[in-house]
């Protein structure tokens, strides 16, 4: 029997088949893999870049390009004549790159920069998590630093990433503290000044006007930020500039201000405590505005610490301008007094009253500054001595009613205009609504004797005064005091009050004979200046009394008023006050003396 035998190549065909098969399917589920791997890299890519590649290019960018924003230099303020009163100079500040280090990598860089620049750690950390830590805006945490600083920042600028020192423009008034109070200062923007101007676009570390001028005139001084777009390495480095926007520099403000007659008066009132106020009675400009204490605008050039500001707080209150502040106006207000008089009908320019030590009103003794009465007296002759008793009845005679109306005509009770509103009180013109709702009385004819002479609850500004002066100055119009040069709306604007030709007349022979045998005579003797003027002294109960004088040269055709006034001066108008005014006006006809005396003043030797 013969056996048949499979041949060997049969079994090793079908080991092999079974082979083929499993190693298809292994590189089948390897391929199944690779391709669902690839498929979802694939997507997020797509993701990424189709669904959030707006985004992610921004934050890359962000990284990469930085933007180094450049400051506009501001506006200059110009007296009238275009002498420079507020500018710029250069100086050194130091910024920090938010980006530059991580969040948690700044606290050593902190620490070395708050050791050199004499600053608390815990201020630049503040400023620095203001802006943000992802912020690509560069962030200042000091200006007007000294060389010195600038010298020890450079020396350690390896250690320091993310530190900047770069020159920038600098607010500068190069007469110190002359001004200040029309001029105002600048600083950086508060939390509080962010809440304020909202739509302004202003940034952190941007500088702004905080009072005066500065404040009132921002929007035109302020200027418009440029800047560039710049490519910067892993270290920081600018590699590359990519773009540049312009600035552009704050308009110039030209003011009314002179700036010799406002030396003179600055140097008329020295360091006492009050103001003066020269204007143009016939346009309302304003020549000088004085107030002391003052405070010098340069010192917030740079950041001043708040025990600083507190120190400049407590003196007297110096930022407070005392030129726009109430005060009882005494005597000078006799002006309005002679006005509702004559204009009311109901005394005549002939009229003559006795005058006497007091008169008696309500079982109150109103008695007469001179305790003696000046005997029988007509308008002129009681203004030129000043005759109280003469006043009261005046105003008795006229009505509260009516000489509230007039004192109100005058423009007293209301603000005046000028551009530094926010710092002007309104003043007070009290009546019986008034007294009743404050005082909880109703009005005495007492009180009516009281304002006649310019005391009681009567409050005026001492610019508001000089408006009162301006009327009587130019014939019966009522100016709207301004500063800026070129408002030609208010230097057109003047309101008639329609005096009568006889009150104008009275008004300028009284107020002439106060200076010429009145009560000021000593004070203007030997002047050539043909002056009118009137003094006041003002009561203030517990306290050393306020004084008043007030004048415009030349009489016939005057061109300017000057009112001085001070604060808790004691002593009388005619002795205080009025050698200032005649200061400032022989300063203003006669500027080579003036300039002459005060080069001799600034030579003098100082203890």
């Amino acid at each position: 029997m013969t056996l048949i035998q499979s041949p060997p190549t049969t079994i090793a065909h079908q080991k092999h088949a079974r082979s083929v098969g499993r190693k298809h399917q292994a590189l089948m589920l390897m391929f199944g893999v690779t391709a669902i791997i690839l498929g979802g890299l694939g997507g997020r890519l797509a993701y990424l870049q189709l669904m959030q590649g707006h985004q992610n290019r921004e934050m890359a960018e962000s990284n990469r390009i930085r933007l180094l924003p450049k400051q506009p230099e501001r506006g200059k303020i110009l007296d009238r004549t275009g002498k420079i009163l507020a500018g710029s100079r250069l100086s050194h500040s130091v910024f920090l790159w938010p980006l530059a280090q991580k969040k948690a990598e700044w606290s050593q860089t902190l620490a070395r920069v708050s050791q050199i620049l004499n600053i608390p750690v815990a201020d630049i950390q503040k400023r620095l998590e203001q802006e943000g830590y992802n912020s690509p805006y560069r962030v200042r945490i000091a200006r007007s630093i000294s060389p010195q600083k600038v010298t020890a920042l450079a020396e350690n600028i390896g250690e320091l990433d993310g530190v900047q020192v770069d020159a920038e423009a600098v607010r500068n008034y190069p007469n110190g503290d002359l001004a200040a109070h029309v001029l105002g200062y600048t600083g950086e923007l508060t939390d509080d000044d962010f809440k304020k101007h909202p739509q302004d676009n202003y940034r952190l570390g941007d500088v702004i006007g905080q009072m005066g001028i500065e404040s009132a005139r921002e929007q035109d001084l302020r200027g418009e930020w440029g800047g560039q777009q710049v490519e910067v390495d892993g270290a920081g480095n600018v590699v590359k500039i990519l773009g540049e926007k312009q600035t552009h520099a704050g308009k110039d403000v030209t003011l009314t201000i002179d700036l010799d007659l406002q030396k003179a008066a600055e140097t008329a009132l020295g360091n006492r405590k009050g103001a003066i106020v020269a204007i143009d009675p016939n346009n309302g400009a304003i020549l000088a505005m004085v107030s002391r204490p003052a405070f010098d605008p340069n010192l917030f050039s740079t950041r001043i610490s708040e025990k600083q500001w507190e120190r400049l707080q407590s003196t007297d209150h110096p930022f407070v301008n005392r030129a726009l502040q109430g005060y009882p106006p005494a005597s000078t207000f006799k002006i309005v007094t002679t006005t509702a008089g004559l204009e009311s009908g109901k005394f005549s320019p002939d009229t003559v009253l006795a005058t006497s030590a007091s008169i008696r009103v309500g079982g109150i003794d109103f008695g007469d500054w001179n305790h003696a009465g000046f005997g029988p007296q007509g308008f002129v002759g009681a203004l030129t001595w000043s005759s109280d008793t003469f006043f009261y009845q005046i105003g008795m005679g006229v009505g509260d009613q009516t000489l509230i109306q007039w004192t109100r005509r005058f423009g007293f009770g209301q603000k005046t205009g000028i551009e530094l509103g926010n710092e002007e009180a309104a003043g007070l013109v009290p009546d019986d609504e008034w007294k009743q709702k404050e005082v909880h009385e109703s009005w005495f004819l007492g009180d009516t004797v009281n304002m006649s002479i310019g005391q009681g609850f009567l409050q005026c500004t001492p610019l508001q005064v000089a408006g009162m002066f301006a009327i009587a100055a130019n014939g019966g119009y009522r100016v709207k005091p301004h500063l800026l040069k070129d408002n030609e709306a208010a230097q057109t604007w003047r309101e008639a009050l329609k005096l009568k030709p006889e009150t104008v007349r009275i008004l300028h022979e009284g107020l002439h004979g106060v200076v010429n045998g009145g009560t000021a005579t000593a004070a203007f003797s030997g002047t050539d200046l043909a002056i009118a003027g009137k003094s006041g002294t003002a009561e203030d109960f517990g306290r050393e009394s306020h004084t008043w004088f007030g004048a415009f040269s030349p009489v016939d055709k005057p061109k300017i008023v000057v009112v001085a006034f001070g604060e808790n001066s004691g002593g009388g108008g005619g002795s205080f006050a009025a050698p200032m005014v005649r200061q400032v006006l022989e300063a203003y006809f006669h500027p080579d003396k003036a300039q002459k005396k005060q080069a001799e003043v600034v030579a003098a030797p100082r203890d």
